[in-house]
């Protein structure tokens, strides 16, 4: 069937989109890129804080998936909202690659080793509320743009160093930048990093079909978990939440005993550091991901996250 893919038109989004394009066509299907400019691209100088962030790299393309001039979109998972609005569902999640945050300079080799007062840019609430927690000397510079631009800035001195994801600078073929890929114990990612998110119209049976085989089970586990603790949490993606889920070979007394999904999660306040971190694990056998993050987001809620929450826009449920 002849296929139409609503993006938008940077170039880490068009490496997405042609990303799944080719493997649509490798199944004989016919496919056609769409490139809808967004909210979020218009508004570069702006930052997040200022404008809100929910929709803002979505909203037209859900616009244009609704008015059926496109049949699916291709997003980074952690800009889709928790619940997608009617008529939409999430009808596949490819197979995540590396979710880790990523700390990248010219001239320093990693986080530790940066001098006191150093300049960080970064554009996201998540990462500067954990830099302050582990760099309280720090001074994070809000930075926009797309992943060329901030590069470009960075070489230019502006800042000493950024943090991005890993998953993009690993698919436009820029790991010569990465000095040091996070620990997600100690630098947690957001909810559904790393992985991407096809969006369609729920009633559009032909096209949720053709997309089937791109879903992988693991992927469609750890980001339903991380998703339902973000939503538990009432968290949008600038509210500082980490949410990272992950499987772990497991053990009962002291013996292996098959495999086990683990979560980190974390909430920080940007301007103090102040954090909540917590790790949950169960045994994936039998396990509903809805749970497994709603019990995430329960236990930060019990170790005193409420307040950060509250400080920060989130709203606990």
């Amino acid at each position: 069937m002849n296929l139409r893919i609503g993006s938008r038109g940077s170039q880490l989004a068009l490496w997405q989109a042609n990303h799944i394009a080719a493997l649509l066509r490798v199944k004989r299907h016919t496919v056609d890129i769409q490139i809808i400019k967004t909210t979020g691209d218009r508004l570069q100088e702006v930052t997040f804080a200022q404008v809100g962030s929910k929709g803002m790299f979505t909203r037209e393309i859900e616009e244009a998936l609704d008015a059926g001039t496109i049949d699916l979109a291709v997003h980074s998972l952690k800009d889709l909202p928790t619940e997608l609005p009617e008529p939409f569902a999430l009808a596949a999640t490819p197979p995540r690659v590396d979710p880790r945050d990523v700390f990248v300079s010219v001239n320093h080799t990693s986080l530790s080793a940066l001098p006191e007062g150093a300049k960080v840019g970064t554009s996201s609430q998540r990462r500067r509320a954990q830099l302050k927690a582990l760099r309280p000397d720090i001074v994070a510079v809000e930075f926009r743009g797309n992943v060329d631009t901030r590069l470009r800035k960075l070489g230019e001195g502006q800042v000493d160093a950024i943090l991005l994801a890993a998953a993009g600078l690993d698919r436009l073929e820029k790991t010569e930048w990465i000095r040091e890929r996070l620990d997600p114990a100690d630098f947690c990612p957001a909810a559904g990093q790393g992985a991407l998110g096809i969006e369609t119209r729920k009633d559009d049976k032909k096209t949720v079909a053709a997309l089937a085989f791109l879903d992988d089970r693991d992927t469609r586990f750890a980001v339903t978990a991380e998703r339902a603790a973000l939503a538990a949490l009432g968290g949008g993606c600038q509210v500082p939440i980490g949410v990272h889920c992950r499987i772990v070979p497991g053990s009962k007394d002291g013996v292996l005993d098959g495999r086990w999904d683990e979560v980190f999660a974390v909430v920080a306040a940007p301007e103090s550091g102040e954090s909540v971190r917590i790790l949950h694990r169960a045994p994936r056998r039998g396990s509903d991901p809805v749970i497994f993050g709603q019990v995430a987001a329960q236990k930060l809620m019990d170790a005193g996250a409420g307040p950060l929450l509250e400080a920060a826009g989130g709203v606990a449920k």
